[in-house]
């Protein structure tokens, strides 16, 4: 092939918001398959805010990515060659492949999507990672009943906007916060949340009391700071929150300014009796990737579920996107596509 491999090494390690000197992009020669291997080339890639942790050299559920290698990633790709039995050339899977045009595998951990997938890239998100985590925190952990009020920050995200929608369905009140008038709008009118709040409100405080009137029994955690500083008071006796980020922390240098919060955290789960529980959605859960991949394949084909993707075009536009990731500029499930479908 005269092609060769493009792809966005870790540079340096960033000191709170990530930067474009963090990064580099470079052009290596495409990798050869041995005898058992395949050659994958990444039609679309996932960015998701669980990558600014792996950037840093700490410890954490996963080993961060060294310096000078490839950035970590989900990707969607079509085998290119194949010296791997299982595996032909032109066939789509799901694999992991990073922040580059092409990758190589032994086969192990590809999902295959078949052929001709309708929609590819939906393997990134609602029928993903994201979607996947949705699914199991809210209903394993959060474990919603028919008029319990739900509350998910980040309503419009891949993960958030996934919640909402299984609560409304599991008869729940769903209460969305939102950055923007234009995502608590969609919130709303799209995916059928009761009420959706723009945390940048200064009174945000009091709209969600007001929202919440009669308290909050599961609030889905990905986001953190004065959010969760304002769902805190209006939790109910055995509220139940899954936790599975804390994107307003990503970038943080240090700890939040202000009193101490822990005694009175901790005064609240113990009063209350509530329980709040992290996971790591595949090495937690992944023995039921089945039971989630069907149902949410229902829900799909019956017109349950609403999805919406922020799809950005070209490798050369991927350290922007995800530093705006951070930022909460995105709308919807960020995927850069990286090479086209010819």
């Amino acid at each position: 092939m005269s092609q060769q491999n493009r792809r966005i090494v870790l540079a340096s390690r960033p000191v709170g918001a990530p930067t474009q000197d963090n990064f580099r992009i470079e052009q290596v020669d495409i990798p050869q398959p041995n005898d058992g291997e395949v050659l994958l080339k990444a039609i679309y890639l996932s960015l998701d805010p669980y990558m600014r942790g792996r950037m840093n050299d700490a410890e954490s559920y996963a080993e961060p990515v060294a310096l000078n290698e490839v950035m970590v990633g989900a990707t969607v790709c079509r085998v290119e060659a194949s010296k791997n039995d299982q595996f032909e050339e032109g066939e789509w899977v799901l694999a992991y492949t990073g922040w580059q045009d092409f990758g190589i595998s032994n086969g192990e951990g590809l999902v295959k999507l078949g052929k001709a997938p309708t929609h590819p890239s939906y393997a990134l998100g609602i029928m993903g990672m994201p979607g996947f985590t949705a699914y199991m925190g809210l209903l394993d952990i959060g474990q919603p009943k028919a008029g319990d009020t739900v509350v998910v920050a980040a309503a419009t995200g891949p993960v958030g906007a996934t919640v909402g929608q299984i609560a409304k369905l599991n008869g729940c009140k769903v209460v969305g916060v939102a950055g923007g008038e234009e995502k608590c709008r969609h919130a709303v009118e799209v995916l059928g949340f009761d009420v959706c709040l723009d945390h940048k409100a200064d009174d945000f405080a009091q709209q969600l009391a007001q929202a919440c009137d009669n308290g909050i029994d599961v609030y889905f955690e990905n986001v953190g700071g004065k959010v969760f500083d304002a769902v805190m008071p209006l939790l109910n006796t055995g509220a139940r929150i899954p936790v599975c980020g804390l994107i307003s922390q990503y970038n943080a240098t240090s700890l939040p300014e202000g009193p101490d919060r822990m005694s009175a955290l901790v005064a609240t789960l113990l009063i209350k009796r509530i329980k709040m529980q992290g996971f790591i959605i595949f090495d937690d859960y992944g023995h039921r990737y089945d039971e989630f991949a069907t149902q949410m394949g229902q829900w799909l084909a019956q017109g349950k579920m609403q999805y919406k993707e922020h799809l950005v075009q070209g490798m050369d536009n991927t350290v922007d996107a995800f530093i705006g990731l951070l930022e909460g500029k995105n709308f919807g499930k960020l995927v850069i596509q990286l090479n086209d479908l010819d």
